[in-house]
């Protein structure tokens, strides 16, 4: 517990068998968490038994994507504040507590790892990686006129259950690019945020979304699609 507010870590989980153990039990760990949540979204062979071996929730997500995966945590988790991260070891869970603490003032909270004193050693964080993810989050940030931002595809962010049941209806993408969705809708109902950097390091295992240049690219381009058309759409719609 948090403040008297009880505290979920969602996981979803695909190819990190490897990790998904220790990470779940390194949340534990941190006296505010009183659940993690863990999809299994068609993960490798095996990580259903390394899950069981934690006091873990685990449900099944049959939907292939992030987005899915995800969606389905944020709707099974029960805490009043709740936490995504990724179990692949590049996020550091000692972080949670600092998120917590801007939870204080903050409906959501989102992860930057484009702050250079915590991009860990060979954290996959390249010129390309940083750059872009800060040049689309600043189409957010100057298009939207919201507060500053600086990375739209960091997974480690927290949200209050209030405050995720005024977007939750409105998730409409399965894939990679659902963070950019969930922060744009978040700017497009006003709820208070920040951003705060968290630390990010070497990924165990191989990554779906960036797994070279051209996927990267790609990816991009939608994230910008995605910023302009909400944009356009917001000037008609109440969200």
């Amino acid at each position: 517990m948090y403040k008297n507010q009880k505290v979920s870590v969602v996981f979803s989980t695909y190819n990190e068998k490897q990790t998904i153990r220790q990470q779940i039990n390194d949340c534990f760990a941190i006296p505010y968490v009183d659940e993690v949540v863990v999809v299994n979204n068609n993960a490798a062979k095996g990580t259903t038994e390394e899950v069981r071996k934690t006091k873990a929730k685990l449900f099944f997500e049959t939907k292939q994507g992030y987005g899915h995966g995800y969606q389905r945590g944020l709707k099974e988790a029960t805490g009043n504040i709740i936490i995504m991260s990724e179990p692949d070891g590049t996020f550091h869970h000692k972080d949670i507590i600092k998120l917590l603490d801007y939870s204080d003032e903050f409906d959501v909270v989102f992860g930057t790892r484009t702050t250079q004193a915590t991009i860990m050693k060979n954290a996959n964080m390249g010129f390309f990686l940083k750059w872009g993810n800060w040049f689309i989050a600043k189409l957010i940030e100057v298009g939207y006129n919201t507060t500053h931002l600086s990375d739209v595809g960091c997974t480690m962010r927290l949200i209050k259950k209030s405050a995720l049941r005024k977007i939750q209806p409105h998730f409409t993408i399965g894939g990679s690019t659902f963070g950019p969705q969930f922060m744009v809708l978040v700017v497009l109902k006003k709820i208070p945020h920040v951003e705060i950097p968290v630390h990010y390091g070497t990924r165990v295992g191989k990554s779906m979304g960036t797994k070279n240049k051209f996927n990267a690219f790609i990816m991009g381009l939608k994230m910008i699609w995605i910023v302009f058309s909400y944009r356009i759409k917001g000037w008609f719609k109440k969200y």
